[in-house]
């Protein structure tokens, strides 16, 4: 089946064809332009942008895998977890093409295409702990298979991208801030000082494997406001406190639910400290640590499109009456429609 996805959850617009699980093409317009301005993604903007975007973000992904919309078997898009702006403007732009040329559609979740981001490279057995980390999401989840999720762990308050791009906004450096954090620590001493790292105990109805990156953002902001200068080092010893509560917290995780590999995806796993530290902690631990190319670690829809010729290989479809959710839980997916 050769899939055309679409993906808008937050301020990137992506499409892909998707061609027996092979990835033909794969297309991100960023909006970086739009919101450096503002230091963070104003929600307005970002839909503004995509309703620009979408349009030649799709042709040049079909053009790139050399094929046309006659050729094209089935649409899919991210349908949720996002920003309920941007999510519309992909999902009605799907289901308009499915509508228009009578073909299957499905609506996939933004996180299970993070989760599998990992197959477009190379198959990954199951079972294996993910951790999902980005601007919008820091979870743990026990994959057994496809659609069989288990959460081990989430965000308590803030999600660590978010935290990276604050911390970047408190040191006046802009927007990305996650990665304009990791190149300025490239020339700090990750030592210099010990923000705090988050130990949470668990508590009714919440995990031991929970994370929580408020209070570090605090911390860096108390002590830049009464110690100006230094921002290297700021960053270098921030990036270091955060990849630390990520790594052990995801080690343990995946200790306690027995996996033998831990799987990291998400914007977050672009950073280069990150990806390091856990490669080499993990195999002291005894655990294969396996982390998607840049390309695939931040969003697109490659990884919408795969996830979505799984499901379509099931027989699963969505109406076209699937609307976009701002919070959408991976272990309860909508229900799929007869085909």
């Amino acid at each position: 089946m050769r899939i055309l996805a679409i993906e808008s959850s937050c301020d990137d617009t992506a499409a892909a064809v998707v061609d027996g699980g092979r990835v033909a093409s794969s297309v991100v317009a960023s909006q970086d332009d739009v919101h450096r301005a503002y230091g963070g993604i104003v929600p307005e903007l970002a839909s503004r942008a995509h309703m620009t975007a979408i349009t030649p973000t799709i042709e040049r992904a079909l053009d790139d895998a050399r094929v046309g919309l006659d050729d094209i078997d089935a649409i899919a898009a991210t349908f949720g977890p996002g920003l309920v702006g941007s999510l519309l403007v992909g999902l009605c732009t799907a289901k308009a093409l499915a509508f228009g040329r009578g073909l299957p559609f499905l609506g996939i979740n933004h996180l299970e295409g993070h989760l599998l981001s990992v197959q477009l490279e190379a198959e990954v057995d199951f079972p294996y702990v993910a951790l999902l980390a980005s601007g919008g999401h820091t979870s743990l989840y026990l994959a057994h298979g496809l659609g069989d999720y288990e959460r081990l762990g989430a965000t308590r308050d803030d999600a660590a991208g978010e935290a990276f791009d604050k911390v970047a906004k408190i040191l006046g450096l802009g927007y990305p801030g996650g990665r304009l954090i990791d190149e300025l620590a490239q020339s700090g001493d990750p030592a210099a000082h010990a923000f705090p790292r988050a130990r949470l105990k668990p508590r009714k109805g919440r995990s031991r494997f929970d994370f929580s990156f408020s209070g570090i953002k605090t911390a860096v902001a108390l002590h830049v406001r009464g110690n100006p200068g230094g921002e290297a080092d700021v960053a270098a010893s921030f990036q270091e406190a955060a990849v630390d509560m990520l790594i052990n917290t995801a080690i343990a995780a995946t200790r306690d639910a027995g996996a033998p590999r831990l799987v990291i995806a998400g914007g977050v796993s672009a950073n280069s400290r990150l990806r390091e530290r856990i490669s080499a902690e993990g195999a002291a631990a005894g655990i294969d640590v396996v982390i998607p190319t840049l390309r695939y670690c931040t969003d697109n829809a490659a990884m919408i499109g795969y996830a979505a010729d799984l499901r379509f290989a099931r027989g699963e479809r969505h109406r076209l009456d699937l609307n976009a959710r701002a919070i959408a839980d991976l272990e309860r997916a909508p229900e799929p429609s007869a085909p």
